[in-house]
């Protein structure tokens, strides 16, 4: 069992104003007509694809928004999907409108990559409906269109692809303001792989586009490919952490040890600490700030909290820190963000990083690092 004082951020410093974005307008030129559904963003009855941003639709966005929506947070470790997470961002969004944000650099996106529209309107919910907007460009950020969509959303979905662009794309725009009133609305979000990566108030933002390997991070805490995020999202309960995603499977304990101590010694008061989800496994949070891992998922959660400061922390030589805190949370633990208490853990160490390794064998120990990454992953 684990806790420690968190700070309360007051919602009166999230107030955004979106009206007065100040963006360039858009005039998108239509390259590709779809199918013909209803659409609230554009006020015709059709898909469409634009040179900023692509518009796909399932159910009709017409209909009135939902009656009564609950705050609730979704982190998912991409991988594969966990049912009981999407169904609670339906759930919790009073299975009305659903709004799923994508990003890609270029104009290759498959509308049926991931299905999530048909499954959010059949399985997961049913919901009223669900729009998916693909971003090509920053420009999308500015159109009246895409926030319209956001500010009508019950509850929104991040999905994977690559964090870099939700930050070059996003951050400074309407788009971040509308996601933080989104949720101080008392409305639902979640996010799979890379859209769980931005989700903290921290965030690994793999600006350089390649991943950062734990061996390299921990060699080298430094390393120009070590870049963090802090401020972009301002999400309940979060505001002390930092996410990573794909978690045992491509043994990222390491560069997120890293990416924790790299966080506090720049900043002392962060407190920060940080979660790592497995693939096919998801942490639901909800309204009470209890955060379990939700039924179905294959792997778990794990929970990485430091004791005190990294001994050695600095360019060009190995990290070293003692006293870490690390708590893997499966079926019937719990992590309360209230107060960082983590409750019956499936397991839990106290560990020690010596010049870039574990100083002793533990159950950190196969997820530390690997030494080479599959050529086939993405």
């Amino acid at each position: 069992m684990r806790s420690f004082h968190r700070p309360r951020i007051s919602a009166a410093l999230l107030v955004v104003v979106l009206a007065s974005a100040g963006a360039p307008e858009a005039a998108p030129a239509t390259v590709q007509v779809v199918p013909s559904v209803p659409s609230a963003v554009t006020g015709a009855a059709h898909n469409y694809r634009d040179k900023n941003f692509d518009y796909f639709v399932s159910g009709d966005p017409s209909k009135p928004r939902a009656t009564r929506t609950e705050f609730a947070l979704a982190l998912m470790g991409g991988g594969g999907r966990v049912d009981a997470a999407y169904a609670s961002i339906a759930r919790h969004a009073g299975n009305g409108h659903i709004v799923i944000l994508r990003a890609v650099s270029d104009d290759s996106f498959d509308p049926e990559d991931g299905n999530y529209g048909e499954l959010y309107t059949t399985a997961w919910g049913p919901v009223v409906s669900a729009e998916m907007i693909v971003f090509h460009h920053r420009e999308a950020s500015f159109d009246p269109r895409v926030i319209g969509a956001l500010r009508e959303a019950d509850g929104i979905f991040l999905a994977g692809g690559d964090q870099a662009n939700y930050i070059r794309y996003w951050k400074g725009t309407p788009v971040q303001a509308a996601l933080d009133a989104h949720v101080l609305a008392n409305r639902p979000i979640g996010g799979s792989s890379a859209g769980l990566a931005i989700l903290g108030h921290y965030s690994y933002t793999c600006l350089d586009g390649v991943s950062m390997e734990s061996r390299i991070a921990l060699a080298d805490p430094y390393n120009s490919g070590v870049t963090l995020e802090s401020d972009f999202l301002h999400l309940r309960w979060l505001e002390h952490v930092i996410t990573d995603t794909h978690f045992s499977a491509r043994s990222r304990l390491g560069r997120l040890i890293v990416f924790v101590a790299r966080i506090n010694k720049a900043q002392p008061a962060a407190q920060a600490f940080g979660i790592g989800i497995d693939e096919n496994s998801a942490l639901l949070i909800g309204a009470d700030g209890i955060g379990h891992v939700a039924a179905g998922s294959a792997g778990s959660a794990w929970i990485v909290t430091p004791g005190r400061p990294a001994g050695v922390l600095v360019a060009g030589q190995p990290l070293s820190m003692a006293d870490i805190h690390i708590s893997r949370l499966s079926g019937g633990g719990t992590i309360d963000f209230k107060t960082g208490e983590v409750s019956h853990p499936a397991a839990e160490t106290l560990d020690t990083i010596a010049r870039g390794a574990l100083a002793h064998p533990s159950i950190a120990s196969p997820i530390l690092y690997r030494t080479k990454a599959p050529l086939d992953e993405s």
